[in-house]
């Protein structure tokens, strides 16, 4: 059982609580919620749509480790995976991803409103184009990024959409600024395995068979200035002073990504693993902060 559980991926947690953002935008831009819902319902409301979204990414982890065994013996620690090593069974394993689909989704029927289960279907529906074929984009340059990305937005539906209704629906600036910065992570993600992996780079990962240092690169940059782009349009949209004096510090942040994943000599750690590493996890706190102060300060609403 307990190579079952380590099978699921459940230490990326971290990556679910991306719908507290959009959450906290819409809370942000409407100023009834909170009286609307009370605090224990902003507290249960969130707390349910963590879980149901942890649900269906731990499913999407599932699919990904089935289609993936083939290309995972390739790389130096994924081929330490339980299903790779043969610790686990494919069968059990798929109908356990199963059950985890079928209790989220229905869930979210029960308890949310349509937009909430269809932003959640989104999540699913997202992993399955990005692993499986006749799509897997994740077999396609740069739309392996573009599209493992989108989940970032996606996330930001659900947590929006946990008590918003339509047509209701967030300004494409912070979707935008939230996928930017995803794609960043993860084209930087690409480029980490295509310098250490070198020749068998292709042989884990297809798409590094028409990758190039240089595109790569050229990849993080733009999705940098786009990220920063948008999140200038949010702060000047909105008037939101205080934000603008938080845009050196995420400059700063998006250098020190930068500079790890040109000058360390192994494949960088997935993005939640940064934060255990003192730097990265004090810098993230000092961020979190300037940004929950900046929230209260400046005005709410539009």
């Amino acid at each position: 059982m307990t190579a079952y559980l380590r099978a699921l991926r459940l230490e990326r947690w971290p990556r679910s609580l991306a719908i507290f953002l959009g959450s906290a935008a819409y809370v942000f831009l409407h100023r009834g919620v909170p009286a609307r819902f009370g605090l224990g319902g902003l507290a249960g409301r969130s707390a349910v749509a963590f879980l149901l979204t942890w649900g269906i990414s731990t499913a999407n982890y599932i699919v990904n480790e089935i289609v993936d065994l083939p290309y995972d013996i390739h790389h130096p620690t994924k081929r330490l995976r339980p299903l790779v090593s043969g610790d686990i069974r494919k069968g059990p394993f798929a109908l356990l991803g199963l059950g985890l689909v079928l209790l989220s989704l229905g869930a979210s029927l029960a308890l949310f409103d349509l937009a909430f289960l269809l932003s959640l279907a989104s999540l699913l529906a997202a992993g399955f184009v990005y692993n499986v074929r006749p799509v897997r984009t994740k077999d396609i340059p740069f739309l392996d990024a573009i599209s493992e990305s989108a989940n970032n937005p996606i996330r930001f539906l659900i947590g929006w959409f946990a008590f918003a209704a339509p047509p209701s629906f967030p300004p494409p600036s912070m979707l935008l600024s939230w996928w930017a910065f995803g794609n960043f992570l993860m084209v930087a993600k690409r480029l980490s395995e295509f310098r250490f992996l070198k020749d068998k780079a292709g042989d884990y990962r297809a798409s590094h068979h028409r990758y190039g240092r240089r595109s790569l690169l050229v990849g993080m940059i733009l999705s940098a200035s786009i990220s920063l782009a948008a999140f200038f349009h949010i702060a000047y949209a909105f008037k939101l002073q205080t934000f603008l004096l938080i845009a050196p510090f995420l400059v700063v942040f998006f250098f020190l990504i930068f500079r790890k994943t040109l000058r360390e000599d192994e494949v960088m750690e997935e993005p939640e693993k940064l934060l255990v590493r003192p730097k990265y996890a004090l810098f993230a706190l000092f961020l979190l902060a300037l940004f929950v102060l900046s929230y209260f300060r400046d005005a709410l609403g539009r």
